[in-house]
């Protein structure tokens, strides 16, 4: 299995971040990475096919919001929170805060 890239902190874009956080689906993903700490790809709660899920991680990826590690046959995925704190202070933590105080103000 082929490695996958992953941003390098100094690398990260604002707007390249901002961008990736521009969609409802990977917020939600966002959020809820944030909450467990790390997930299998098959373990997000998403109303969308496995392959559109498969394109949002990929975006997430990308913008260097998130890692993926290799476990066995499957993908963990985790929130560079630490990271991306790092190199715009407060951004993502006001992200999944606001995506947390939305989600129990739907519920």
């Amino acid at each position: 299995m082929r490695s996958l890239h992953h941003p390098t902190l100094d690398s990260l874009e604002l707007a390249t971040v901002l961008n990736a956080l521009s969609d409802p689906v990977r917020l939600q993903v966002v959020g809820q990475l944030a909450d467990a700490g790390g997930t299998v790809c098959g373990a997000f709660d998403v109303s969308v096919s496995p392959s559109t899920l498969s394109h949002h991680l990929k975006v997430l990826r990308e913008a260097g919001l998130v890692r993926v590690i290799q476990e066995g046959s499957c993908r963990r995925h985790t929130l560079r929170l630490d990271e991306v704190e790092e190199r715009f202070p407060g951004v993502l933590s006001t992200i999944v805060r606001a995506v947390h105080s939305e989600l129990r103000s739907a519920g």
